[in-house]
């Protein structure tokens, strides 16, 4: 059961927007943030993300069932069933609000209800099904447990927040684009109309450049407006020119379509931890 119950919960996703509110809490705090908003908040983002995930894969199981790069979510699916998945998904994302609500604060509830509801209905059943550009928008939610964890420690969010904010908006398109890359023909057979499918592949590699090269001066700016220390500065810097070198030999020149989509996570998971490391050990 408790397999089952881990691929349709997706924990890598839950783990990566852990980190994210995580390091949002860290910018807000300028610092690690006090140890019972951090345990609470950091629980109200899993409970929230692992509900929104098993609504994510009960939306989508006609869809996952003709693509076999999922074949095991929607076996667990079919065992647990709709309906025990749909009660399981409900308590966890009401338990995320209600925390939220009474030991944080209305902004933080009202932040996951918005990353709830718009990674689950809008993207899933409308954004992702409508457009190749769904995963633009759809990034939205993705981003939001930085906003989330920023509003645990402080409702007022500054620049700071918001920079890290659109750090993880621009950095969610050419990740998954990685991936529809790499899938593009299960996609068309389910019918999706993601980038490479509907625009082309060298439209889609452009498009990940364009959104890749951005990341750069976009997080270096942490450092340029005070925010983060010249060690973030030398981390940042690193890994932007890491990013798009492993972008120009694994989409372009040998077409490891699976290990750049591998790169861009460990790019975020690196920014996200030199960011909390940086504030941390008051580097700053």
């Amino acid at each position: 059961m408790l397999s089952r119950l881990l691929a349709i919960t997706k924990p890598g996703i839950v783990g990566g927007v852990a980190l994210s509110g995580l390091a949002g809490m860290a910018l807000a705090a300028k610092g690690l943030p006090d140890r019972g908003i951090l345990i609470v908040c950091t629980a109200c983002i899993v409970l929230a993300s692992a509900g929104s995930a098993i609504l994510n894969v009960i939306f989508e199981e006609k869809t996952d069932a003709l693509m076999p790069r999922v074949s095991k979510r929607v076996e667990a699916l079919a065992r647990i069933g709709a309906g025990r998945a749909t009660y399981l998904a409900i308590i966890l994302i009401a338990s995320s609000v209600i925390a939220s609500y009474f030991i944080l604060n209305e902004i933080t509830a009202i932040l996951i209800v918005a990353a709830v509801s718009s990674y689950a209905f809008i993207y899933t059943l409308y954004l992702k099904k409508s457009s190749p550009y769904g995963t633009v928008t759809g990034g939205i939610p993705g981003a939001l447990p930085v906003l989330i964890g920023y509003s645990a420690v402080s409702p007022h969010i500054r620049l700071d927040g918001l920079i890290l904010f659109f750090v993880m908006l621009l950095w969610q398109p050419p990740h998954f684009l990685a991936l529809s890359l790499k899938y593009r023909r299960q996609y068309a057979a389910a019918g999706i109309p993601v980038m490479p499918v509907a625009l082309g592949e060298t439209y889609t590699k452009v498009f990940i450049f364009i959104y890749a090269t951005a990341l750069l001066p976009l997080s270096l700016s942490l450092f340029l407006l005070g925010y983060c220390s010249a060690y973030f500065a030398v981390i940042s810097v690193s890994l932007g020119i890491f990013l798009l070198t492993l972008y120009y030999l694994q989409l372009v020149r040998t077409k490891a379509y699976g290990r750049a989509f591998g790169a861009s996570i460990f790019y975020i998971i690196a920014v996200l931890a030199a960011v909390v490391a940086d504030l941390g050990l008051g580097l700053n």
